[in-house]
């Protein structure tokens, strides 16, 4: 699982990158469609890292309970027989 974690977290890490030489691109370029791919990269830059952090909390809330169930459902370890 942190295997996965950190793939997801690397390749958000490039995702990022790549919205900011976008971003840089557009803003370097004087055509008009460049202006409005401008202010989606912007766009996109703000909204993505947000997003995926409201997700992950909204996945640790949702399993943090599931496993505190889990827990009240399993006899106390340690009590012999």
């Amino acid at each position: 699982m942190k295997k996965v974690k950190r793939i997801l977290a690397a390749a958000g890490a490039v995702l990022l990158l790549l919205l900011y030489a976008s971003t840089l691109v557009c803003a370097l370029s004087s055509s008009e469609n460049f202006m409005n791919l401008l202010m989606v990269s912007i766009y996109a830059t703000v909204i993505i890292p947000v997003l995926l952090w409201a997700y992950t909390l909204i996945y640790k809330l949702v399993h943090k309970s599931s496993e505190e169930d889990a827990e009240q459902k399993e006899p106390p370890q340690g009590q012999g027989k």
